[in-house]
């Protein structure tokens, strides 16, 4: 096993990881601005990121058995590609109906590069596992606040086509990741030799850890979805509004480059169950409280949820170190899907009531959280086999 990390080849994951999330995080960005130009409800403003969230994660596993059976690196250079060209059209496409079919297509490109790319990154990644997916993680993390942030900024200045315009450094970044394939591709026969002898998958083990998951999504997407409008309903302009998902996802991925080194030396589990539980009642300040004291609560629930996307799919690839694919898949896609599914019956919640109660509900879910997370077992790593544990508790 490689004992440090393979810098040029992260770089070159970790960009591609920017560029593809930089066009899933613009769909938040778009959801203000297709509110008023379609003059949706909340429930219908929540499924344009339902319809981002299913294909994007939900359908992300089937990517993952995928890459475990056949292995499809040109997944992430195409990926790439289909998410700029579907979230492009979906901002300037003048039939609902349509933008949900485009941005499902967007969805799909984002979870056809995550399985592939996580995979690769675990490879490139040799002892310092966590750390190494924290890297890959920057990227992505980062990703998604500039879509967030760049694309409201463009359609600020020139309306929806600004989402358009957006776009075309992604579809830059493709051809890039297109021709540095090779590069990829040469770690793949010695990591398919460590792969074989890592040890037996914990499907329990991993179904628990979906959970968590799951429960850390919910109040996520949630704020995705909603954050724009909530500090709209108090008075402030959209601009403002994305302003503020800027910071957070902004500090979640800061909290990346933390958390990572924190989890490699401290735990994985450890680091898991501390940052759960401080979600819930940095969720009611920013809720209950408001003002600037509210908007900097949203910081820390960055860094706790954010952050710590790498941690879990370091674990999950522990669990189940026979298709790492799958598991990339299953920790990045399908668990968060039910977070952005919750945020549809969450708008649902807010239009019969309204969406204060809406984001109180999604506090609920990490506090549940906690406890799954103090059942999760100590995986058995492959790095217990060579010099150097993995910090897993």
């Amino acid at each position: 096993m490689r004992e440090g990390i393979d810098k040029r080849a992260m770089t070159a994951l970790s960009g591609g990881h920017l560029a593809v999330d930089f066009a899933s995080g613009s769909v938040p960005a778009l959801i203000p601005f297709l509110t008023d130009r379609f003059d949706l409800n909340y429930a219908l403003a929540a499924m344009l990121l339902l319809a981002s969230t299913v294909s994007s994660s939900l359908v992300q596993p089937l990517f993952g058995l995928w890459s475990d059976r056949r292995g499809a690196l040109w997944l992430i250079p195409g990926g790439t590609i289909l998410a700029a060209i579907g979230i492009g059209l979906a901002a300037v496409t003048p039939w609902y109906p349509l933008v949900l079919v485009l941005v499902f297509a967007g969805g799909l490109g984002v979870a056809a590069f995550h399985p592939e790319g996580a995979k690769y990154a675990a490879y490139a990644s040799g002892k310092k596992r966590a750390s190494g997916m924290s890297y890959f993680n920057i990227g992505g993390n980062t990703g998604y606040a500039l879509g967030a942030f760049v694309t409201g900024l463009f359609i600020s200045a020139i309306g929806l086509g600004g989402g358009l315009v957006a776009m075309i450094p992604v579809a830059v970044a493709a051809a890039i990741l297109l021709r540095v394939m090779p590069q990829f591709a040469a770690l793949h026969p010695v990591r398919r030799a460590d792969a074989a002898s890592s040890g037996q998958d914990d499907r329990h083990a991993m179904a628990l850890l979906g959970a968590v998951i799951a429960l850390r999504s919910i109040p996520w997407f949630t704020l995705l979805a909603f954050v724009p409008l909530w500090v709209e309903s108090l008075g402030h302009s959209k601009e403002y509004g994305n302003r503020l998902l800027f910071l957070m996802l902004l500090a979640g991925a800061a909290g990346t480059l933390t958390l990572g080194p924190v989890a490699d030396r401290i735990g994985l589990r450890r680091t898991l169950v501390v940052t759960q539980a401080l979600i819930p009642p940095l969720l009611l300040v920013f809720i209950y409280v408001g003002g600037v004291v509210g908007a900097i609560a949203l910081l820390p629930v960055g860094v706790c949820v954010v952050g710590t996307f790498g941690v879990t799919m370091v674990l999950s690839q522990l669990y189940l170190p026979r298709h790492i694919g799958m598991a990339s898949g299953l920790s990045v896609g399908l668990a968060m899907g039910i977070g952005g599914t919750a945020a549809v019956v969450l708008g649902a919640v807010a239009d019969v009531v309204d969406l204060k109660t809406a984001l109180t509900i999604s506090a609920i879910a990490p506090a549940l959280g906690v406890f799954v997370c103090m059942r999760l077992p100590r995986p058995a790593t492959p790095a217990r086999r060579v010099v150097e544990p993995v910090a897993v508790d």
